[in-house]
């Protein structure tokens, strides 16, 4: 049976998201119609929540450390009304607020309904994985990250699944994928990974993506850059933002965005593969995302048909979106 995962990058929903969802904690006011709708189309929901959802806590003590993102507790609520599934913590915001906004994020979003990988009250919790199921498919979901090295979970420290992909995939990640792979039928990483504000994967992705999938990875899907960008057999490199209140660079366009629907099906109903993407083109207004039109949508088919050639991998379109074919 095939089953469609919709896949979205960076989710922030502090700062000036978060005043939007206290003056209004509903669905429409960060995603329009037709994103809604996306989503709702899909079995499965997965996406990185960039920020903590807390009323408490204090700033993270770093001098060098610019942007604090925390979202209202009603944030969890929408992101359940959303139809999202899980979300990944393994990034570089999940402690901005400190260990008790770190706490409250995930007993606020488990009491909603969404699963959490990525982060947790110590270095088991932040690196298990979470098995979701649609249509009698289970699809395990593993998070970690690259940076920052001082969000590192402990023994008794809360914090985040933290790996030095720079150093290649450490052993601890590759076990935990070939485990995931034992208890489920298809396997989904979703690292944060890479520096901001790159139109490519680095070397050290490249390198990581192709370690997670020969350890039994079904599909990998990355964040971190802001920007998307191509896409290889079984890997979406980058999916760039999902919502935000950013200001945007004028060259690498980080208000045009893609979300991603990948449909995993094939001949083995045991050991379901990747067959088909489709992505929508979307425009990330300030606080609100809704689908990208006119010049917009040019501008995105032509940067994502560009970033995939790379990779060898053509790109078609279908009903307003960009597909791939991986059968």
């Amino acid at each position: 049976m095939a089953l469609t995962v919709a896949l979205a990058g960076d989710t922030m929903l502090g700062r000036g998201v978060a005043e939007e969802l206290r003056r209004s904690p509903t669905p429409r006011t960060l995603l329009a119609t037709e994103v809604r709708q996306a989503l709702a189309a899909a079995d499965l929901v997965v996406l990185n929540l960039e920020c903590c959802v807390s009323d408490r806590g204090r700033r993270w003590r770093d001098p060098l450390k610019p942007f604090f993102f925390r979202a209202p507790p009603a944030a969890a609520t929408v992101l359940a009304e959303l139809g999202v599934d899980c979300v990944t913590l393994a990034n570089n915001h999940a402690l901005d607020y400190g260990f008790d906004a770190l706490a409250d994020t995930r007993s606020l979003l488990e009491h909603a309904g969404v699963r959490v990988v990525g982060a947790g009250r110590d270095v088991l919790a932040a690196r298990e994985f979470a098995v979701l199921e649609a249509g009698g498919v289970r699809l395990a979901v593993v998070g970690a990250t690259d940076h920052p090295a001082e969000f590192a979970a402990g023994e008794q420290r809360p914090g985040v699944a933290w790996a030095d992909l720079y150093r290649g995939v450490p052993d601890w990640l590759g076990h935990l994928v070939e485990r995931a792979a034992r208890q489920a039928d298809a396997v989904l990483v979703t690292p944060h990974w890479g520096p901001n504000m790159t139109s490519h994967p680095p070397r050290h992705v490249r390198a990581a993506a192709a370690d997670l999938l020969a350890a039994g990875a079904t599909l990998v899907a990355g964040h971190s850059a802001h920007v998307f960008h191509g896409v290889a057999d079984r890997i979406l490199y980058d999916m760039g933002d999902f919502v935000d209140d950013y200001a945007v660079d004028p060259v690498l366009r980080n208000d045009l965005s893609l979300l991603f629907l990948v449909t995993l099906g094939g001949p083995d109903p045991a050991r379901p593969a990747p067959v088909r993407l489709e992505a929508l083109p979307l425009f990330l207004d300030y606080c609100h995302t809704s689908p990208a039109r006119g010049e917009e949508w040019v501008w995105i088919r032509e940067r994502f048909t560009t970033a995939c050639a790379e990779f060898g991998t053509p790109v078609g379109e279908r009903a307003g979106r960009l597909t791939v074919d991986w059968r």
